[in-house]
């Protein structure tokens, strides 16, 4: 069985062991939601992982999600990660971003802009906004002619993040934002092409996923998905049937990876997997539940077929996680009061282990 210290391919890319720091959004981003010298050092001092997946970064103004997320839709975007992919390759790393388009799961206080959705269905709780948490408002539902230049802003974005030295992108299908929603059998109450039976309420991931490839290639694009999640009051019919049915897709595509989150029942996890014939990263627990992932959840699922593990809170606090794990010394607990608060404590202020005498 591999370990998690052995090499492997990817793509293009040779990792040097397959641990993955997972997305975890940070709201650290400046005016004009610019990547910052700040987000260059904090993703260079995690180096060491495998790879790493960026925050969530949104691919178009109406796709952000939350105040202070970094862009890659504009020409200052571009200019504004170039330092932060300069220092990771510096230090040795490879870096992939995560594109997410917010769709519903957003606010005319953050953006200017009414969100979108597939339907006029608000998503279940209270959004980010520059003024603090409001509800999630009602979306205007995309007419079908619209759908596609969403599904194309995942393509535009990624063509930005090759400029800006990525070594590829993430789509997030996950935790109930745009892809996630048109997965929906209840976000989604569509009767045109993309709503209704499995079938069309894949193919907005498919579309999206496909322009991203035309435009990147398939070696560079992965893709994150969170099966049952529940994530914003998103629910899935048909679990099984929809994530294979996407799976036999993205295969087709022959994309880099498929990350997913142990969000639904081991049992569909190991379906999936087996439905799947490419790379998989694996989240081994379920995100922001009372669980942080280990090496012992991290070696349980090598054990089942996965070929990488995501780690996400225990990055935050861990800049050193690789050698952690490696030597088994304590992962440090993460201040949860310091994720969005902006500033460089608890984004930089977090050290290497000290060994003692």
């Amino acid at each position: 069985m591999a370990t998690l210290f052995d090499s492997y391919r990817l793509g293009g890319l040779t990792l040097p062991n397959r641990v993955v720091m997972a997305p975890m959004t940070r709201a650290r981003a400046a005016e004009g939601d610019l990547a910052t010298p700040s987000m260059a050092t904090y993703y260079a001092q995690r180096a060491t992982a495998g790879l790493i997946v960026t925050e969530g970064v949104q691919p178009s103004l109406i796709g952000q999600s939350n105040p202070r997320t970094p862009g890659l839709y504009t020409d200052e975007h571009v200019a504004s990660w170039h330092p932060v992919t300069a220092a990771v390759h510096a230090n040795g790393g490879r870096l992939f971003a995560q594109l997410m388009h917010g769709g519903r799961v957003s606010h005319v206080d953050t953006t200017g802009l009414p969100p979108v959705g597939p339907s006029a269905v608000a998503a279940t709780g209270e959004v980010f906004t520059p003024t603090g948490r409001l509800p999630a408002p009602i979306p205007r539902a995309l007419e079908t002619a619209e759908v596609p230049e969403h599904a194309q802003s995942y393509a535009v974005a990624a063509r930005h993040a090759v400029q800006a030295g990525f070594d590829g992108v993430e789509l997030h299908g996950a935790n109930g934002y745009l892809i996630s929603q048109f997965l929906s059998s209840n976000a989604n109450l569509r009767t045109d092409r993309y709503g209704g039976p499995v079938a069309n309420r894949i193919r907005f991931a498919v579309e999206a996923v496909a322009a991203t490839v035309d435009a990147i290639g398939a070696e560079r694009t992965g893709i994150r998905l969170s099966p049952s999640g529940g994530f914003w009051g998103v629910q899935e019919t048909e679990v099984p049937e929809l994530y294979a049915a996407l799976l036999k897709e993205l295969a087709r595509l022959e994309v880099a990876y498929v990350h997913l989150e142990a969000t639904v029942d081991e049992e569909i996890l190991l379906e999936l997997r087996h439905a799947w014939p490419g790379t998989l990263i694996m989240n081994p627990v379920f995100p922001m539940g009372p669980k942080q992932a280990g090496r012992a959840e991290a070696e349980h699922w090598l054990e089942l077929g996965a070929d990488l593990i995501s780690f996400g809170r225990a990055f935050i606090a861990n800049p050193d996680l690789v050698e952690r794990l490696r030597t088994g010394v304590p992962i440090a607990p993460v201040d949860e009061a310091t994720y969005y608060e902006g500033g460089d404590r608890g984004y930089l202020t977090y050290p290497a282990y000290q060994y003692s005498a």
